[in-house]
């Protein structure tokens, strides 16, 4: 059987897998940083994308979609009907990237990472054969996170401009530092954004809950938990009927005074 070394990159396989895939690629088994790779080079790719078949195991799944923006872009492909997730009830020995003339097998060892590729007809056919048989038998995986696409037209036309133009600068923040996410998920980004442009809570919560990012309890759980913090402040409004509602501030000078940009990293520093 004919076969052949990648480069020791995962884009670069994954980017080539994608490069030979005429119809469909078939995802067996991937890593996070495998199926990352793979959700962020489709979701920024020019040209055509194949069906993606991801057949994963449960924790992977949710272990890489518990990052919003790898989540809310994988949303995006799969309402397009480029993306199909199933839950592989039990891994095989190597990860694989099936095209319609290429296996590869993903090895990692260490830090290290090497694709390598088996073109024998025979040998692709079997494996496709397989993992069909497999992906038939699969339970769904049902990604609950709402794409991003409708997360940023919401925002925009619920809230305001400014305030998805500041929600997308802080996420490209989080997104160039992934460090500067471990503290700032989705809820607490559209909290701090929503206090920059002086939004009451009462409405970032309700498009919040609307758009499927979380609850309002969540939202309001998170609100207090940021002022209890000084990251954020309130300030009541009164109503015409009902209690008053709050208008959201940011709390700290440090963040009033830095641009959506660099709100990510002082935040996980004042949290620190």
């Amino acid at each position: 059987m004919n076969s052949n070394l990648l480069g020791m990159d995962v884009t670069n396989i994954v980017t080539r897998a994608l490069s030979e895939a005429e119809s469909e690629l078939q995802v067996i088994d991937p890593t996070r940083s495998t199926l990352t790779a793979l959700i962020e080079i489709a979701t920024n790719s020019d040209d055509d994308v194949p069906a993606l078949s991801v057949l994963a195991t449960d924790s992977v799944l949710k272990d890489t979609f518990d990052d919003f923006l790898v989540a809310s872009r994988a949303a995006d492909l799969i309402e397009e009907g480029t993306l199909s997730l199933r839950t592989l009830a039990m891994a095989p020995t190597n990860s694989l990237l099936c095209t319609e003339q290429t296996v590869i097998a993903v090895v990692n060892v260490g830090d290290r990472i090497a694709g390598i590729t088996a073109t024998d007809k025979q040998f692709v056919t079997h494996t496709h054969e397989t993992y069909r048989t497999h992906w038939d038998d699969a339970p769904r995986f049902t990604l609950r996170t709402p794409p991003l696409s409708t997360v940023r037209e919401t925002l925009s036309a619920d809230i305001g401009e400014s305030i998805r133009a500041d929600f997308d600068a802080v996420l490209a923040a989080v997104e160039r530092d992934r460090g500067n996410g471990d503290r700032l998920d989705e809820v607490r980004i559209s909290l701090l954004v929503a206090a920059r442009n002086n939004v009451l809570l009462y409405d970032i919560s309700r498009w919040g809950e609307d758009v499927g990012i979380a609850s309002k309890a969540t939202f309001s759980r998170t609100k207090t938990e940021l002022e209890d913090s000084g990251l954020i402040a309130t300030e009541k409004v009164p109503i015409d009927v009902g209690r008053p509602r709050l208008r959201l501030k940011l709390g700290d000078s440090q963040l009033t005074d830095a641009p959506a940009s660099e709100l990510a990293g002082v935040t996980t520093d004042l949290l620190i």
